[in-house]
């Protein structure tokens, strides 16, 4: 087997790369035009010369090469660093036009001016520039390497977010499982008896793009060898160690000696992040309730209007550390639907978790509610109360929470949410088990910047009427 071969050009990953390069001239000549409009003054052509600096600066940042290792392309993820890319870019430009005497000097004013607008320019044309992309180009396809449970368990990951934009080509063995359907490629489900010694004609035969690695076995060597060998393809690898199902993606890099370090940070939140977390509940709550009070009257409305029973429906949840508490909602069922549950079970959908795409005890208006999640709105009630947060682990029923064992309890150390990590990622509602496995990540990750993410992506989710 050939190895250490040199990476091959990936024309999907060019095309990426042109794409965000168009998009960040184009950001920064829409800044530096607002510039001069609010300046009065004229936007010269030497001054346009410097546009450049901003791909050179992006480069420098990895801006471009970020897009070729991750799997989720979300210019969402990166707001922060395209702030700091459009401040770099707003100093560059400064200094290089002082010198070249193009401009007086930028004032406290105008420089704001150029950096607010040239980050606002790169979130919106990055934004187009991926989705240009992700529609012109093929979805990557991965092939993906380890045990038949793990390899079961990403897939799943996969499919439920339409957001990563890739394709399981087949799966390989990590080690020899001892069976004869060790592995399956391509569409067709019969098994051939696979190998990870196949790996570089397997890669080859099926145009791999990214070969996603699962190490799961004791032995260090062979996990060293199998990470030595599939990168030494050509091809992108993504490695998935089970560690990180505890720890997350919020590590820290560190070296000593030579030495590569993770550091962890400890668990649960600060009393400084519970406080800032909760100011932000409550403002967000109290704006919610003003703003969106006409339509909760309107709904209230039509519930009544439409079958009989109380507008609001109360159920025990189980929150915070355990704590019982009942949480609120418009009633989009028809009154006394939960006695009805234990004749439906059979229908269920969902493993752990209640759950019917077509169930017929949801009334007309109902179904509204739950396109619109306007049957979600009395949460900010709770939320206000402190029983809840807008953003947190889903709050579940004592008959789901009793199933939830080990490590993951540690998701009761946040209020349950409104909305939470799971509930963004798809069409499709995942098991309990894959739920609460990303609720405790969220627990153990958690940062303000991750709850606004969440916001904004609920918002999306929510306009396009996918409900939660």
């Amino acid at each position: 087997m050939a190895l250490d071969q040199p990476s091959i050009p990936n024309p999907r990953d060019a095309m990426f790369r042109r794409l965000l390069a168009a998009a960040d001239i184009c950001a920064a000549t829409g800044g530096l035009a607002v510039l001069a409009a609010v300046s009065r003054s004229r936007l010269s052509a030497a001054g346009l010369l410097c546009v450049p600096l901003i791909v050179v600066i992006a480069k420098a940042n990895g801006r471009y090469d970020h897009d070729d290792v991750v799997l989720r392309k979300s210019t969402l993820d990166e707001i922060p660093s395209l702030l700091t890319l459009a401040g770099a870019f707003t100093l560059a430009w400064s200094l290089v036009a002082f010198v070249a005497q193009l401009h007086g000097g930028l004032g406290g004013g105008e420089a704001v001016v150029l950096w607010g607008s040239t980050a606002a320019l790169l979130v919106v044309l990055r934004l187009s520039a991926r989705t240009l992309g992700q529609l012109s180009a093929p979805a990557e396809r991965a092939l993906i390497v380890g045990s038949a449970a793990a390899r079961a368990s990403v897939a799943r990951s996969i499919a439920c977010d339409p957001g990563a934009h890739v394709e399981v080509a087949g799966f390989l063995p990590l080690e020899d499982e001892r069976r004869d359907d060790r592995g399956w490629i391509g569409h067709s489900r019969r098994r051939r008896s696979l190998g990870f010694d196949d790996l570089e004609a397997v890669v080859r035969d099926q145009q791999i793009d990214r070969v996603m690695l699962l190490p799961t076995s004791a032995d260090s060597e062979l996990m060293l060898e199998a990470v030595r060998r599939t990168t030494g393809l050509g091809v992108k690898v993504s490695i998935i160690p089970r560690l990180f199902e505890v720890i997350g993606s919020a590590v820290e890099f560190d070296s000593v000696g030579g030495v590569t370090l993770l550091g962890v940070r400890r668990a649960g939140l600060t009393r400084s992040s519970q406080a800032v977390k909760r100011l932000m509940d409550i403002a967000g709550a109290l704006t919610g309730l003003i703003v969106l009070a006409p339509l909760g009257a309107l709904a209230a409305l039509a519930i009544k209007l439409d079958s009989p029973g109380p507008v609001f429906y109360c159920q025990r949840r189980v929150g915070r550390d355990a704590r019982p508490f009942r949480m609120l909602k418009f009633r989009s069922m028809v009154d006394g639907a939960h006695a009805e549950r234990a004749a439906l079970a059979e229908r269920n959908e969902t493993s752990g978790v209640f759950k019917m795409s077509e169930d017929p005890r949801v009334t007309r208006v109902g179904r509204w509610l739950r396109r619109t999640s306007i049957d979600e709105l009395p949460q900010l009630v709770n939320v206000l109360r402190g029983e809840m947060s807008l953003v947190g682990p889903r709050p579940l029923i004592s008959d789901e929470d009793r199933l939830v064992e080990g490590r993951h309890r540690a998701r009761l150390q946040l209020a349950p949410g409104m909305t939470g990590p799971w509930q963004v990622l798809g069409p499709h509602r995942p098991p309990l088990g894959e739920m609460v496995k990303t609720d405790y990540l969220y627990a153990a990750n958690w940062s303000l910047w991750t709850d606004v993410k969440i916001i904004l992506r609920t918002v999306a989710h929510v306009l396009g009427r996918r409900g939660l």
